[in-house]
C-alpha cells in the first residue's frame, strides 16, 4: 500500500481511529448496565445471574487478547480489528432476538466477548508502536475512547430503550458499530516503518529497519535481542504486573455493573444511575488524557501505583456514600483512576517489553484482567443476593487495590531492568 505524505504525524491519526473503535467497543460493553433492569424483568433473573452476562463477555475479550495480539503481531492490526468490529456488530444484532437468558449468555457473552477480544489488544498495541517518548500521552488519548464510550453509549442506549425498547436499542447500536467501526479500522497503519517514519514522527529512509522500542536501527539491537511472549513469561516484572493487574481488576469492573442498581436500592431514580455511569465516563476521559501526559514526566510506573492506591481509597468512600453528591464524587474519582489504569498499563508494559511483539505480550498480561472481570461483578451479585448488601465485595476491592499498588511499587525501574536483563 502506498501512502501520501502527511503534515500531521500519522501516528495521531492511528490514535484517533483507535479512540473511535474503543468508544464503540467498550461503549457497547458498558451500556450493559442500562439493560440490566430490562433483562431482569424479561427473563426473571437474579443479580448474580444477570451480572454473569457481563462477566462472561469480559472474561472472553480479555482472554482472547493473548491470541488476537499475537495474530496482529504477525498479520497486522487492521484486519484483526475489523473482524472484531464485525463480530461486535453481529453480537448486538443477534442479542435483539434472544428469548431466554441462556441465549443472552451465548449471543451477548460470546459475541461481544469475541468481538472486543479481537479489537482491544491489537488496537492498543498498534498505538504503542507509533510512540516512545510520548507513549503515555498517546495511549491516554487512544483509550480515552473507552471513557467517552462509557459517557455516551449508556445514555444513548437508555434513550433508545425509553424511545422504543431494549431490542430496538441493540439493533440501532449494531448499525452504528458496524458503519463507524469499519471506517476507523481501515485507516489504521500497523507501524511507522510502513510509512518511512520512526516513532514520535522522526523520518528515516523507507528501507531502514527500525527498533520501535528505542528509535535505533534494528541492526544495532541484535546484541540486545527481541523479547518474545515466551521470553517475557519467564521474567520477574511480568509476573509482578500480572498479579497487580489481576488484583486491581477484581474491583475495577464492579461499579460498571452494580453502581446503577446500588443507586436504585437507595431510592434514586434510573436517570440518576445513568448519570452516575456517565460521570464514570467523564472521570475516565479526564484520567486517560491528563494522567497519561503527566505520567510521561513523573514516571509511568509510580503513577500506576498511585492510581491503585487512590482506587483503594475511593472504594472505601463507597462504603459510606449514599447521597447523590457522594455517589457523584465516587463515580468521578473512580472513573479518573480507572482511566489512568487503562492508559498507563499498556505504556508501562511497553516500557519493559516493548517491540514488535508488544500486542502478544499485552494479550498475555490481559488474561489477568479476564479473571478479575469474571470474579468481581459475579461475586458482587452473588453476595448481594445472599446478604442484600455490597459491603463484602467493596472491602474485597479495597484490599485487592492495595495489593496491586504494592506489586507495582516493587517493580524495578524499566531502564535498569532492561540493561541488566540484556547483559
Amino acid at each position: 500500500m502506498g501512502y501520501r505524505k502527511h503534515k500531521v504525524f500519522y501516528g495521531w491519526v492511528v490514535v484517533a481511529c483507535v479512540c473511535v473503535i474503543l468508544f464503540l467497543a467498550f461503549g457497547s460493553v458498558y451500556s450493559f448496565t442500562t439493560f440490566f433492569e430490562s433483562f431482569q424483568m424479561e427473563f426473571g433473573t437474579s443479580r448474580s445471574s444477570t451480572s454473569l452476562v457481563f462477566a462472561i463477555a469480559g472474561f472472553i475479550y480479555f482472554s482472547l487478547g493473548a491470541i488476537s495480539g499475537q495474530i496482529a503481531d504477525r498479520m497486522g492490526s487492521r484486519w484483526v480489528i475489523a473482524s472484531g468490529v464485525l463480530v461486535i456488530s453481529l453480537g448486538l444484532l443477534l442479542s435483539s432476538f434472544v428469548v431466554t437468558v441462556t441465549q443472552i449468555y451465548l449471543v451477548y457473552g460470546l459475541g461481544i466477548g469475541i468481538g472486543v477480544g479481537f479489537t482491544y489488544v491489537p488496537a492498543v498495541g498498534a498505538v504503542q508502536r507509533w510512540f516512545v517518548a510520548r507513549r503515555g500521552l498517546a495511549s491516554g488519548i487512544a483509550v480515552m475512547g473507552i471513557g467517552l464510550g462509557t459517557l455516551g453509549m449508556p445514555a444513548f442506549s437508555a434513550f433508545l430503550i425509553h424511545w422504543s425498547d431494549w431490542r430496538t436499542a441493540y439493533m440501532v447500536m449494531s448499525a452504528c458499530v458496524f458503519c463507524c467501526g469499519m471506517a476507523a479500522a481501515m485507516l489504521i497503519v500497523d507501524s511507522p516503518e510502513e510509512m518511512g517514519l520512526m516513532p514520535d514522527g522522526e523520518r528515516t529512509n523507507r528501507g531502514d529497519s527500525i527498533d520501535l522500542q528505542n528509535n535505533i536501527p534494528k541492526e544495532s539491537r541484535k546484541s540486545e535481542g527481541e523479547l518474545t511472549v515466551k521470553d517475557v513469561l519467564k521474567t520477574h516484572p511480568f509476573w509482578l504486573l500480572y498479579v497487580g493487574t489481576f488484583s486491581a481488576s477484581i474491583g475495577v469492573f464492579i461499579p460498571f455493573v452494580h453502581l446503577m442498581p446500588f443507586s436504585k436500592d437507595l431510592g434514586h431514580t434510573t436517570s440518576t444511575g445513568v448519570l452516575l455511569l456517565g460521570l464514570i465516563g467523564v472521570g475516565s476521559t479526564v484520567g486517560r488524557f491528563l494522567i497519561g501526559g503527566f505520567a510521561d514526566r513523573l514516571g509511568r510506573r509510580r503513577s500506576l501505583a498511585c492510581m491503585y492506591a487512590v482506587m483503594a481509597a475511593i472504594f472505601a468512600w463507597w462504603l459510606v456514600a449514599s447521597r447523590i453528591w457522594e455517589l457523584a464524587m465516587l463515580a468521578i474519582i473512580f472513573g479518573t483512576c480507572y482511566g489512568g489504569f487503562v492508559a498507563l498499563l499498556p505504556a508501562v508494559t511497553a516500557d519493559y517489553f516493548g517491540g514488535s511483539n508488544i500486542s502478544g505480550i499485552l494479550g498475555a498480561l490481559y488474561t489477568s484482567v479476564a479473571f478479575g472481570n469474571l470474579l468481581g461483578p459475579t461475586f458482587a451479585g452473588f453476595m448481594f443476593d445472599l446478604r442484600q448488601s455490597y459491603v463484602v465485595p467493596i472491602v474485597m476491592s479495597i484490599l485487592a487495590a492495595i495489593v496491586a499498588s504494592i506489586c507495582t511499587l516493587f517493580l524495578e525501574k524499566p531502564e535498569s531492568w532492561r540493561e541488566t536483563f540484556f547483559q
